[in-house]
């Protein structure tokens, strides 16, 4: 579950989940390891009284919102549109026909742009959604882990795959399927991380709240 100021929650034998698959099936029906009465209690507060359940300041709370901001949506972006529009430009241009043809490139800013769209939906999945769902993706259990990685699968697919199709567009590039591979990679992790009991909302939430969950 999320920190609180209570600490009477822990519970030592349930912080570790055992990898060992079968455990895992057995999880799937036990949903009375889930305390769900506490979980849409801290749902609620989530919505009316955010500190309750967190306990941290209002300077902490300006430096998530400030990380998102600078790191995840700036600094990445302009390391990935770096990367795309190098990529496009040095490896998919199609080869000019002749010499009197124009040749086209595809601008940094474009590339950045393209970045900035493709965040929006992935934002809105892991930063707005994920919010009102953290309660649950933060539990112990096989089910909130399935349901976490699901969550950040789609969110990087859908990003990855909004990038292809700004780059798709342009009449001068080609095998731009090249910008699909990364879901490809991410299919093929997610059933790893899975099994192997990693959860992805548990993990960031132990980076900006410094706290084990």
């Amino acid at each position: 579950m999320l920190p609180t100021v209570s600490k009477t929650r822990s519970s030592p034998t349930a912080s570790r989940p055992n990898p060992m698959f079968p455990q895992y099936l057995r999880r799937i029906v036990k949903w009375q390891q889930m305390d769900i009465e506490y979980t849409f209690w801290q749902m609620l507060h989530l919505c009316t009284a955010p500190k309750v359940v967190y306990d941290h300041s209002a300077a902490h709370a300006v430096f998530v919102v400030i990380s998102v901001l600078l790191f995840h949506f700036l600094l990445a972006g302009v390391f990935l549109a770096t990367c795309c529009w190098f990529s496009t430009n040095a490896y998919l241009r199609e080869e000019a026909p002749n010499s009197h043809v124009v040749e086209q490139r595809v601008e940094w800013l474009y590339a950045f742009d393209v970045h900035c769209n493709s965040f929006f939906p992935m934002f809105i999945m892991l930063y707005v959604i994920h919010y009102f769902l953290s309660p649950i993706l933060v539990a112990h259990g096989f089910i909130p882990e399935l349901l976490s990685n699901l969550l950040f699968v789609v969110a990087a697919s859908y990003y990855h795959y909004l990038n292809f199709l700004g780059y798709d567009v342009l009449p001068f590039l080609e095998r731009t399927t090249f910008f699909l591979y990364p879901i490809g990679v991410v299919i093929i992790l997610s059933p790893i991380l899975i099994l192997s009991g990693f959860n992805p909302s548990r993990y960031f939430m132990n980076i900006y709240f410094s706290q084990r969950l």
